[in-house]
């Protein structure tokens, strides 16, 4: 069940940094660059780079999955790799489509004296590309993307949480982090970070609850209000 307005509320009166999820909070990434062009593309450069795609790799859409199955084949061919995808990534978020409120919640929380910290399994190259091309690079404390050559930081690790709080100086009690998938609410839980869940697709308020969300929004829009 979604939040109640004084529900949001509520959950985010003591909140002084919060931490945002980016692909879905704030945009949709691969929009305009769909998932499967982009994991092809991926699976090509491996191959013109003389190499073999990994077993289970050759039906993988999702590029950060398929970018995992790569680097635990061949750890050796983990850098070349999560560049390709930073590049495809930041192809991507020039042609990504603007979460309905989502920019509502990067200017709300400033305005309301708090910090945003971006906190995404993208990289930080593509998001602060973003961020700049739609004029809300001053809108955030920083940018934890997944740490370059290391996938194995990406959510549910909660390593980018963690990061993102120390260099923000705060406690997992003032903040909250707002993210779409289940693997954001593990994340969140294992820094001890509660989460509000945004439920932008059919079914996922129930995953996101059944994962331990705090709260379930289904709307970013309503998210910023709050936070106002």
């Amino acid at each position: 069940m979604t939040a109640t307005p004084q529900q949001l509320a509520d959950v985010l009166r003591p909140v002084k940094n919060v931490l945002l999820d980016f692909d879905g909070p704030v945009c949709s990434v691969f929009a305009g660059l769909p998932v499967p062009e982009v994991a092809r593309r991926l699976r090509e450069d491996l191959s013109a780079a003389g190499e073999e795609v990994p077993a289970g790799a050759e039906e993988e859409t999702d590029p950060l999955a398929l970018l995992r199955l790569i680097s635990d084949a061949r750890p050796d061919l983990t850098e070349s790799m999560d560049a390709a995808l930073v590049a495809l990534e930041t192809e991507a978020v020039r042609v990504a489509r603007p979460t309905p409120g989502g920019e509502s919640v990067l200017r709300a929380a400033v305005r309301s004296g708090r910090l945003v910290s971006i906190v995404s399994n993208n990289s930080g190259a593509a998001i602060e590309t973003y961020l700049s091309e739609h004029g809300l690079s001053d809108y955030g404390a920083g940018v934890f993307g997944r740490a370059p050559g290391d996938p194995s930081s990406m959510k549910p690790n909660p390593r980018l949480l963690l990061e993102a709080m120390q260099a923000a100086g705060t406690r997992p009690d003032y903040c909250i982090f707002i993210g779409d998938a289940a693997r954001d609410v593990e994340a969140g839980e294992a820094a001890g970070v509660p989460t509000i869940g945004y439920a932008n697709k059919p079914g996922k308020d129930a995953k996101l609850t059944a994962a331990g969300a705090a709260v379930i929004a289904d709307s970013m829009g309503l998210i910023a209000a709050a936070l106002a």
